[in-house]
Parts: C-alpha cells; structure tokens; sequence
C-alpha cells in the first residue's frame, strides 16, 4: 500500500500498518545470515535516535552527517533525524581525509556518525580540521578507537541518551514537520573540484514520489535489494519510494557482493547502474563459452532471438509473426529460466537503470532475459528522475525514457535540456553565485546535458558541462585531477578518460627533457621518444609519482592506468586552443585506440 505522507511520520505509520511484517534484512557476516527487521523494529530504532539526537542537542534544521556503508543503521539515522526536522547529508564511504573535511566544514557538521574502521579512520584524521565537530557515533561494536579520542561513542551507548524527557520534544517537532524544510544535503563534485551541496527538500521527494506512484507498478509484495551506495540520489530516492509501498529492501553491505546476495534474497527489483548489467551480460557470455557447442549455441540463439523479440515488437507493442511467437515461446520456457536462475531473479517487477548510458548489446540481453529494465536519466538536482521507460508505452533504443508527470522538460540552447518542477532543487547550499549559474528565476534548471525530443521520448547526445560520470554511475571532475598531475615535475600535460568508463585513466606528455635525463641516470638505452615512453622504469617512476600525487582523491577518482605520449598535443594537430586548452574531443578521436586499449 503506497504512503506518501512526510517522512517525519512515514515509518510509524507504516509500522502501525505492517507491524511484524519484515521491512528490512541484512547479512550478518559473523553468522554468515540474512536477519529480518520488522516494521515495528525499524519504527522502534528510528524513535531511539530522534530522541537521542534530541537528548544531545541536534536543533531543528541542523545538519547531521552519516558517513557509512550501506546498513540499517543509515536509514535509522535518516528517518530519527526527519522525525526532529533536522538534515541528513550522506558521504560516499570511500570518500578522502580532504573531501570529508571539505565537507564538515562547509556544512557546519556538529555530528557524524560512520559504519566502520574506514570511515572511523578517515574522521579522525580529518577531525582536526573539523571546526565544529563534536560527537563521532560509531555503528559497528568492532572498530578500534584511537587513544586520544575525544569524540567518539559506539551506537548503542547513543540509543541510551534518550529518555521520555526528549519524547515530548521529538513529537512536537514532529508535528511541526513541514514540506519546506530541507531533507539532505548531497554534495556533488564541481569541474574545478570544489563540492558543491545541493538541496534537497521534503516537498522534493513527495512530488517524485507522487509521480512514480503513477507510472511504476510496485507494491508490499516486492523484495528490493539495495546496492548501490544511499548516498546516490538514484538509490536514495528508490529505496525511500520502496518504503512508501511497504516492500521489503535487502541491504547489501559490500558491492563485491552483489552477485551472491541476488542469489540468496531473489529480487523482484533492483535499481542499478548499467556497468552492473554488463557484468551480469559478460558473465553469462563466459558461462557460454565454457558449455558445450549445443548449449552454447542455444544459449546464444536465445538472447538474439528473445532480445529481437523484445526490441522490434514487445517494446513497440506490435505483434509479432506466429514462427518468432512459437521460437520466443520455446526459449522462454527451456532456457531462459535457466538464465534468470543463475542470476538470481526468478520474479521480475521492474528494474531501474541510469547513471550512464546503456549500451544496445546490454538493454537488448536484460530484456531477452524477461528481465524489466527501466532505462532513466536524472541529476541530484532534480531528485533523480526526470525521465524513464514507461511500461506501457514503446520504448526506442537509445532513449533514456518519457518525462516524469509532474516534470517539464524542454530543449534549450546548444541543445541543452531544461528541467523544472517540484522535485527541482532550490539550490546549492550557502553558494547563491553556483546556484545562480544552473537556475533561472522562472524554475528552469541547467542540467548541462546536450539532447532532444522525439516521439515523446527524451534523448541525451553529450555533456556540455565538463563533468564526466563513469559506467559505474560516480561523477568524476576531470580538470581538478589533470591539475594534480601536471603539478608533477615530470608531467607536461594530462587528459583524463572517465565519461561512461567502467575507471579513470589518463594520457600524459611528460617532461621530455626530464625524462631522458632519469633514463640515462638509470642506465636505460633508448634510440627515440617513442622507445623512452614504453620502457618499464620510466612507467614505474611516473606511476609511483602519480599515487602520491593523488593520495588524497576518493578511490574512485583516482586514474588507475595510464600511457605515456611521445609527443605533445598541439595547436597544429587541432588538440588545443589558441589559448592552449585542450579539446577533448580531438583528442578522444586521435588516440582512440590507445584509450581502448587501456581499458581492455
């Protein structure tokens, strides 16, 4: 049953609704099980925390940071904090000593809680340039406290500050809720690598909630596992509308997981970005390769088959000639489930996907698959969904869906798309200039991507804004890193590879002169550039400066593989401007191959 009501109340009242019934589960990786938490469980923890927070004098409004992993506790912590009107902002896991700071600081964080040893580590070195910190809440019993902690608390020792005292005050303010107040602050990174915040409101997620109860046929029967990272806008807003129908989400604590908890809690949804379907697509490819001839053959012909099936007719809502009906009919029931079984999905709703774009090769197996890939685009700024494949309407390859009800887009210049409605941002927190620059006074937003219509589809062409976004659906801001490398001695230039790239990588032209000068000290024998910038030390030296140089990036931010040039790029090639800026995309064009070749 779908409860759109504040998220102040929305747990209570949907533990008063389901009671017993499982609203949560998690492994336990100490037994090695999947534990239930019940409505009334969930509803229980989420009261602890408003009063505990109450109890140490979070105020109405008042950011509280949560720095974890995925894990029950996250959301305890969200919906305690709605439930006293405060704000949640959510840090990626992985995120560096700097960022976390950055962060702290700009959002005036008195508060933060994290999940484990990596994210108690990072708090505490960044503690000291934490002006306002006062309290770190530690989730799990495990992680080992430095001796000069002043800070922190394990959560259970949280839990006990609340008393009836806080009650009165956590009901009154939860009466007092309103769909104006803010909800959390996401910060996103910006190209010249300076995070910025954005808002989002409560009246923002009740309008997207509002409209994907119209499009999306989900309800309290369904089993959610959750994967990507709640610091996401996409999972964030998915799995808060999972909650509102009353399903069941399955918290994977650990990405490299995944795989193995789809086979043990078996979906019925599942919002994911599209390198985790080219993994599944490349895994069943291999199992292929290693069957025999005729079930390899069999299992091919069955996602060409069924995938054409799909693309030219179901998707179109046609109806297709009685031998591909009969052919599509026999593999759904002799291979197929196979496929679908060796996943881990035997009971498909829907499965939303964005964060990048979805090759033809991948949409085309997922649906073979039975499987209902929701092809979508959206930004933190817009509350995630703008656009999405509605169920009942065709679907075009290539399309990143149909505009959300409730959200108006249109084509502006340079083809930029346009966005406005009620799940758009009111702006950048404390950066009135940067929330200026995407949003105008009558509500259109910027969102920086090139695109058109057609058919009532929305279609997405390129980035105008210099922001990449890798496969995996992490926004990476490519001059902030390029200015890091070129800082070394050695490194003349640096173009980073990132957009719709599973990893960061990098061109680089080094110091010529420099270069040759290491070589002969060290004893290497080399008859042209081209000899100098294949050899093995030089690759080592340059690799060895480059992870100290980027020691204080996110993981995923940091470029993992790179080739060495052995000529600069120039205005005579078309690489640069007269003011020697880079273009990227003649760059790209020229050295195609060696950039595939670092990604093979």
């Amino acid at each position: 049953m779908q409860n759109n009501c504040h998220y102040a109340r929305l747990i209570q009242e949907q533990a008063a609704q389901y009671g017993g019934r499982t609203a949560l589960k998690y492994r336990d990786y100490e037994e090695n099980v999947w534990k239930p938490v019940s409505w009334a469980s969930f509803a229980n923890n989420v009261n602890r925390v408003s009063r505990a927070l109450v109890a140490l004098g979070v105020e109405v409004q008042e950011r509280v940071a949560v720095f974890s992993q995925n894990k029950p506790e996250c959301l305890y912590v969200d919906f305690g904090a709605y439930g006293i009107r405060a704000v949640t902002i959510p840090f990626y896991a992985t995120s560096s000593i700097a960022q976390v700071a950055y962060m702290m600081n700009d959002a005036e964080i008195r508060f933060v809680f994290v999940g484990e040893q990596e994210q108690y580590d990072t708090i505490v070195a960044a503690a000291p340039q934490c002006q306002a910190l006062r309290h770190i809440i530690i989730f799990d019993k495990s992680v080992k406290r430095v001796e000069h902690d002043r800070f922190s608390m394990y959560l259970d020792d949280f839990l006990t500050l609340g008393s009836e005292h806080e009650a009165d005050e956590v009901s009154a303010r939860m009466a007092a809720a309103s769909f104006d107040d803010m909800a959390n602050i996401l910060y996103t990174s910006g190209t010249t690598g300076q995070s910025k915040g954005v808002i989002l409101t409560h009246r923002m997620y009740h309008a997207a909630m509002e409209g994907h109860n119209k499009v999306l046929e989900v309800d309290d029967t369904d089993v959610i596992l959750n994967f990507l990272p709640f610091t996401h806008v996409f999972e964030r807003g998915w799995s808060y509308l999972c909650l509102t129908w009353g399903c069941t989400l399955c918290l994977n604590l650990r990405p490299q997981d995944v795989q193995r908890s789809m086979q043990e809690v078996h979906p019925t949804c599942m919002s994911s970005v599209p390198r985790f379907w080219e993994k599944v697509y490349q895994a069943v490819l291999d199992q292929a390769e290693k069957s025999g001839k005729v079930k390899r053959a069999l299992i091919l012909d069955a996602i060409k088959v069924c995938g054409d099936y799909w693309e030219h007719y179901e998707a179109r809502h046609k109806s297709a000639p009685l031998a591909m009906k009969a052919k599509r009919a026999f593999y759904n029931k002799a291979v197929i489930p196979l496929l679908r079984k060796a996943i881990g999905i035997e009971r498909s709703t829907v499965f939303p996907t964005a964060g990048a774009a979805v090759s033809p090769e991948v949409e085309r197996f997922v649906h073979a698959a039975g499987l209902d890939i929701c092809v979508g685009y959206g930004l933190t700024e817009t509350t995630a969904s703008v656009s999405f494949d509605h169920k009942h309407e065709n679907v075009s390859m290539g399309s990143i869906g149909r505009v959300m009800p409730g959200v108006e887009v249109k084509i502006g210049d340079d083809n930029e798309i346009l966005v406005r409605g009620a799940t758009v941002t009111p702006g950048y927190y404390r950066k009135p200039e940067e929330t200026a620059k995407v949003l105008e006074p009558d509500g259109w937003f910027h969102t920086g991507d090139a695109g058109y219509l057609k058919d009532g589809e929305l279609y997405m062409t390129e980035r105008i804004k210099d922001l990449f976004k890798t496969s995996n659906g992490k926004y990476i801001a490519p001059q902030m890193i390029e200015g890091k490398l070129t800082i070394d001695r050695y490194i003349e230039q640096a173009v980073v590879i990132a957009d719709k790239r599973k990893f960061v990588s990098a061109l680089i032209v080094p110091v010529y002169k420099l270069l040759e000068e290491y070589a002969r000290e060290q004893g290497l024998e080399f008859s042209s550039r081209e000899e100098l910038c294949q050899l093995e030390p030089v690759h080592q030296m340059l690799w060895q400066r480059i992870e100290t140089l980027q020691q204080d990036l996110a993981h995923y931010e940091q470029v993992k593989r790179f080739t060495i040039l052995p000529k600069p790029f120039s205005l005579e090639t078309g690489e640069t401007t007269n003011t020697l800026k880079i273009k990227r995309r003649v760059v790209y064009e020229h050295y195609a191959d060696i950039i595939d070749a670092m990604y093979e």
